[in-house]
């Protein structure tokens, strides 16, 4: 019984550690991206483009309503004037799946031209959309959107690769997900921290294409 007590008081502490490290780093990515994370879209500071990372979309290529938020808020930021450009980076591994191509139609059906859409289908995670931004189209400033519980992590890797990038958040609902997703942020905030560590290529790469140099 006495060796029965200590293993469960071990376990207990096992696990109070862990609470501590996972609300520990949450707290400090948090803590240290904050003065880049801008509430209002009169604060933000204009830049060159907006950069929205995906999500996931519907069969028929519809998007997702965490996506539709992201773009809507992207959409917002370009027409009034805060930027010039979208980058859209996300996951098209498979043929019938398509996040970058459905949310260009999307910007398109909303009289977007064509010319000032670029498309990342190798931003297969956020530290991949943040590295290929600046390796692939050499981006001088950018816009991160996303919805808020993201943009810590997401800006925390951007600034760690030494990207100036804002953060600008997508938060127009509650979603069925939410808290799920949050739960989720806080682990992912490990992988992020072993990614900025160590800033290895995401394995895609491809041709570099600055979209200043093409369209400006």
């Amino acid at each position: 019984m006495k060796m029965l007590k200590k293993l469960f008081f071990l376990f207990l502490l096992f696990v109070a550690a862990g609470f501590l490290v996972i609300w520990g780093l949450h707290a400090y990515i948090s803590n240290t991206t904050s003065s880049r994370i801008y509430q209002s879209l009169e604060s933000v500071p204009a830049s060159h483009t907006v950069i929205i990372l995906g999500a996931s979309v519907h069969s028929d290529g519809k998007l997702s309503p965490i996506l539709q938020d992201r773009v809507d808020t992207g959409l917002k930021l370009y027409t009034s004037g805060k930027v010039k450009r979208f980058l859209l980076s996300g996951d098209n591994r498979q043929s019938d799946y398509d996040e970058v191509r459905s949310m260009r139609n999307y910007l398109m059906d909303r009289n977007v031209p064509e010319e000032h859409i670029f498309m990342d289908p190798a931003g297969i995670d956020t530290y991949d959309s943040m590295y290929r931004s600046q390796a692939i189209f050499d981006i001088p400033s950018a816009i991160v959107v996303t919805q808020q519980f993201h943009l810590p992590r997401a800006i925390f890797i951007a600034k760690n690769l030494g990207l100036n990038y804002s953060g600008f958040p997508a938060d127009s609902r509650q979603y069925k997900t939410q808290e799920s997703l949050k739960l989720r942020e806080k682990l992912a905030n490990f992988k992020a921290l072993y990614e900025v560590l160590f800033q290895q290529s995401p394995a895609t790469m491809g041709k570099k294409t600055p979209i200043t140099v093409i369209h400006d």
